[in-house]
């Protein structure tokens, strides 16, 4: 039975210094027992895509000679925990929002790009981000088969029932989400979020995660304050693990994952679905097709 650590907690503009502050809280997690450990998106520096600015761009690192992603590797050698590592990745001329996920070995078993990128006032992302090319997937770990979204991500029910599909059981979301400026009407989002989430959780029959990050951060003169908030559900949709909207902390669940694929066996979800009726889900306006 594998427990897993939700990690929340704020940033500074110091790589550095959030490398050695996450590094603490993984340790912090496997003292604990945690065997799979999940930080918040981007967690290398503040939330730069409130802003338009191209010296960001400079934030991007390929993954091969990558600055962290090799420490973060001996770490999970080290601990002997699972760590789904979210980074700002630089691909030729491309620039993802990518998800390293590093097996306890230490091993990358491969990267994920964020598939679904959002355009508006506080998250201007398609500034900065390619649509991720990977698709979705599921990685096969010591602790359990991972789906891993990126923030946008865990508000389409498409991304969760892929990952599911392909195998996954546990679905992680490492997030940047927090208050909406005026501009986009100044809405609270924090608990259709979470129920959004939830629902995967419940439709996939499958435990689900999710770590944001804290704090008030300004970029370019710009201000949000993101609102914690992180979670665990379990397969069917109960929050077992919860945090503020301002604390960091380190959230631990056990996750009792044969259980889970009996019930989820049993319940007939994946047993009495229609694919033959999904057609209009590849569509963009519900019934055009593409023709050869």
């Amino acid at each position: 039975m594998p427990k897993l650590a939700v990690v929340q907690m704020s940033m500074t503009s110091n790589r550095d210094h959030n490398v050695a502050k996450a590094t603490q809280m993984v340790r912090e997690a496997a003292a604990q027992g945690a065997q799979i450990v999940l930080l918040p998106e981007l967690f290398e520096n503040l939330y730069f895509c409130q802003a338009e600015r191209d010296k960001y761009f400079a934030l991007a690192n390929p993954v091969e000679q990558h600055p962290f992603i090799p420490h973060f590797q001996r770490l999970a050698q080290e601990l002997g925990v699972v760590l789904p590592l979210s980074f700002f990745e630089k691909a030729g001329q491309a620039h993802y929002n990518s998800l390293a996920l590093i097996d306890a070995t230490g091993e990358i078993l491969g990267v994920y790009r964020k598939s679904h990128i959002p355009d508006g006032p506080g998250y201007e992302e398609k500034y900065y981000f390619n649509p991720g090319d990977t698709g979705f997937r599921a990685f096969p770990t010591r602790f359990g088969t991972v789906g891993a979204g990126i923030c946008w991500d865990q508000w389409f029910p498409e991304c969760a029932r892929s990952m599911a599909l392909l195998g996954a059981e546990i679905l992680l979301y490492p997030t940047a989400i927090g208050s909406e400026p005026a501009e986009a009407g100044g809405i609270d989002t924090k608990d259709m979020w979470q129920r959004a989430m939830i629902g995967h959780a419940v439709s996939n029959i499958c435990y689900l995660a999710a770590a944001n990050r804290v704090g008030t951060e300004v970029v370019e003169g710009l201000e949000q304050t993101f609102y914690g908030s992180s979670f665990i559900a379990d397969y069917m949709g109960n929050k077992i693990a919860e945090a503020g909207r301002s604390e960091e902390t380190v959230l631990l669940a056990d996750l009792n994952l044969e259980e889970a694929r009996t019930f989820r066996a049993s319940f007939g979800f994946f047993r009495d679905r229609r694919p033959d009726l999904y057609g209009p889900l590849l569509t963009l306006d519900g019934k055009t097709r593409r023709t050869a």
